[in-house]
């Protein structure tokens, strides 16, 4: 048998060409240089790249604040006002309560939190990439933005150490700072410093803070609604105030309910349990419009103390007086305002000792917060006249003692009287009681006016007085506060008196830091004179300028006029209180013939005949304290005889010499 034998052209142990492997073409040349320039220049980008990247981070590095405020609160101490009957008045300043650990909280609290507000909380690294990209995609479709991708890290780091501003620059240095708290501080400790810093709206800061506002008591006994309800101001805490729009703030409780059924945290039956819930909240602070006025005369000497820290300010302001202020400012300009040309007023009222009761400061708080009682410098007119007469009393003067009123001329100055007659002869007493120009200015000159400057200061007046003749008939600018401050002597029998607003105050821990006692100059007129000189006042309103301010029960006080019916006031006392009245215009126009006798002396009845309604009807001074120490009437005389030695000599007159007793 034969065999043939392979040829040598034949390959041995061939393999079928379906399992051969394909040829491989040759890579030319020019294809290998083309993949290493761009795998060349691939690395060059991305070294670069991450260069520049690095130089940016860098950069962004540099402007970032200063990370060691971390341990403590930007914020401004918190001034609580309270009226003489410890209702609430006003709260000026944050909010802060006590610093709460996760243990010290409802677990609800923090689990609604994160619920709503980063449910990736624990799993992330500061931030969140899948949350940012579901919050882009999301803001794609809609077409605005709708939905943030910020971890409850991020918005750690934007409360603490940014501002709001939308910036590119912001938001890398709100990365690089949620990075640096997520390296420092674990997860829990975050959350901490997140609930007790974070802003739930109405002043307040932290959850206790917001658990004391809203409910009145302290976050350690929220329940699972109020829990949800504090959640759910975190994204817009004025929008979805409980205290502003109960039904928007029921519709996000719900939705951080529904979000905390869906993270696991809260059962569907749960949820509808809670949805049944009926809140109570406590009282928000909110001040009554006319109070601000007050308020803020008394925010303003609590934060000047230098106390620091939360104050609780119990104040003298009675609720009802000022209700009684306000009403009758009100009644009066919308009566009168028109017609008369006038647009505002202000009233003040205090107790003799100097505790304001009531303060008005002007028509509309909501359209202007400029005080026309702390505020206001302007001329009080024949109302600064009581200090003149004090004057003239002091030294020697009797109300019985008679004068010529008659036209007067003192170098280029000519006073006049109001309605342009003479009366002739006239007493003392009927000069003032009809406000008669001439007679005080005689007075004044007789006494000196110097004299009379050191009078009204002597009672309470704190503005700059020129000693010039015209301050006899009221030219020098006061306050309404300082007047009627100064009236306070008049109505104590002597005693004078510093007007204040503050009774205690107290830090948040109960301790006193300040209490009132004692205080005013004690004794500025003698006693006897005082009673003189308010027996003279007493009838300006029975008999004389200021009729309209009869209230039925003894009362004395002073109307005020100036230039061109540029101001118009009354003054006076009635019982256990001293009130003022202005009216004017903010521009200094005239108004149209308005005279302290008038719409001041009206409004001033007004608020008096309610003040007073209810009260027992006093005397129009206090009965004499027998256990006071006093000056004897030998003591008197010679204080009044040291007095004139050191009086101001009488300027020459021009005109007839007032009729001697």
């Amino acid at each position: 048998m034969s065999s043939k034998a392979p040829s040598g052209d034949e390959p041995q142990n061939r393999v079928p060409a379906a399992h051969r492997p394909a040829a491989q073409p040759a890579r030319s040349p020019g294809g290998r240089r083309r993949l290493r320039f761009v795998a060349k220049w691939t690395a060059v980008v991305a070294v670069w790249g991450l260069v520049v990247l690095s130089c940016l981070v860098a950069w962004v590095a540099t402007t970032l604040p200063d990370i060691r405020q971390l341990g403590r609160a930007d914020r401004h101490p918190s001034i609580t006002l309270r009226a003489a009957d410890g209702s609430l008045i006003a709260t000026y300043g944050d909010l802060y309560g006590e610093t709460m650990t996760l243990a010290d909280l409802p677990k609800a609290l923090p689990e609604a939190v994160i619920a709503t507000e980063d449910r990736r909380f624990y799993h992330h690294f500061g931030l969140d990439l899948l949350g940012m990209a579901r919050a882009a995609v999301t803001n794609l479709r809609a077409g605005h933005v709708v939905e943030g991708g910020s971890t409850l890290t991020q918005q750690l780091a934007k409360n603490l150490f940014l501002t709001p501003d939308r910036t590119m620059l912001r938001k890398a240095q709100e990365a690089l700072l949620a990075l640096w708290l997520e390296h420092h501080f674990g997860k829990d400790r975050l959350l901490e410093i997140y609930l007790n810093r974070v802003y739930f709206g109405a002043g307040a800061y932290g959850v206790d803070a917001a658990a004391r506002r809203y409910f009145g008591k302290s976050a350690r006994a929220l329940d699972i609604y109020e829990c949800a309800l504090l959640a759910g101001l975190l994204k817009a805490p004025s929008k979805y105030s409980p205290a502003g729009n109960r039904t928007l703030a029921a519709e996000r409780t719900r939705q951080v309910l529904d979000n905390m059924v869906a993270a696991g945290y809260l059962t569907p039956e749960a949820e509808a349990r809670e949805a049944r819930h009926a809140v109570v909240l406590a009282a928000v602070p909110s001040t009554e419009p006319g109070m601000r006025y007050f308020a803020d005369w008394i925010e303003d000497q609590a934060a000047a103390g230098g106390y620091g820290g939360d104050l609780l300010v119990t104040t003298t302001l009675d609720p009802k007086l000022q209700a009684a202020a306000e009403q009758a400012v009100e009644t009066s300009l919308a009566r009168n305002g028109a017609k008369d040309e006038v647009e505002q007023a202000a009233l003040v009222a205090m107790s003799p000792d100097g505790a304001v009761r009531a303060m008005v400061g002007g028509r509309s708080y909501a359209e202007s917060q400029y005080n026309r009682v702390t505020q206001a410098a302007r001329q009080p007119g024949s109302a600064f006249k009581p200090f003149v007469y004090l004057a003239g009393l002091e030294q020697g003067l009797r109300p019985d003692d008679h004068f010529i009123d008659q036209p007067l001329q003192i170098g280029n100055w000519q006073p006049h009287n109001y309605s342009n007659a003479y009366r002739g002869d006239v007493t003392m007493a009927e000069a003032l009681a009809q406000s008669i120009n001439t007679v005080a200015v005689q007075i004044g000159q007789r006494v000196g006016m110097r004299n009379v400057v050191a009078v009204a200061h002597r009672l309470g007046i704190a503005s700059d007085l020129a000693p010039d003749p015209s301050l006899a008939l009221g030219s020098g600018d006061v306050n309404l506060l300082e007047l009627t401050g100064a009236y306070c002597a008049f109505a104590s029998g002597g005693n004078g008196a510093w007007p204040y607003g503050i009774v205690e105050i107290h830090d948040t821990a109960g301790h006193l830091l300040f209490r009132r006692e004692g205080g005013g100059p004690g004794r500025v007129i003698d006693s006897g004179t005082a009673a003189v000189l308010d027996d003279m006042l007493a009838s300006v309103i029975t008999s004389g300028t200021g009729k309209a301010a009869q209230i039925g029960r003894p009362a004395a006080g002073k109307t005020g006029t100036t230039s061109d019916f540029r101001d118009a006031l009354f003054v006076g006392f009635a019982g256990d209180l001293v009130a003022g009245v202005w009216f004017g215009n903010d521009d200094d126009s005239p108004m149209n013939h308005v005279t302290g006798g008038t719409l001041p002396a009206r409004a001033w009845h007004d608020f008096m005949v309610a003040a007073l309604h209810g009260r027992p009807i006093r005397p129009l001074l206090p009965e004499p304290d027998s256990s006071a120490p006093g000056q004897t009437d030998d003591e008197a005389f010679e204080a009044l005889l040291r007095r004139l030695a050191h009086a101001d000599p009488v300027p020459a007159v021009t005109g007839p010499s007032p009729a001697q007793p």
